[in-house]
């Protein structure tokens, strides 16, 4: 008996320690060597009150997957930096989106 109140209470501190992981944390990818293909186009249509996010190429440590956009609430005063690869000597480094200020 004693064992199923250990084993809810490790449930519940795991479930509370995802809950508080930050939506916004920074995915982090060192440098890779393999290029990016080119973004692929998506067609959109414009959305009073949203803001398009453009999908990027994600790399899995083996190859790059493309990953597509989505719509998003635009922020008043912001304007959203889409993902990107940038070079970085003979590699690449991903610079994940993030919310500007005009």
């Amino acid at each position: 008996m004693q064992r199923i109140g250990i084993l809810a209470a490790a449930l519940a501190l795991a479930a509370g320690l995802a809950a508080a992981t930050p939506a916004s944390a920074r995915v982090v990818v060192r440098a890779v060597a393999v290029a990016p293909p080119l973004p692929r186009a998506e067609r959109v249509v414009v959305r009073p009150g949203y803001a398009w996010v453009g999908g990027y190429w994600r790399w899995t440590g083996v190859r790059h997957v493309w990953v597509g956009g989505y719509w998003t609430h635009a922020r008043p005063g912001y304007r959203y930096v889409s993902a990107r690869w940038v070079p970085s000597g003979p590699a690449w480094r991903f610079r994940a989106g993030y919310w500007r200020r005009w």
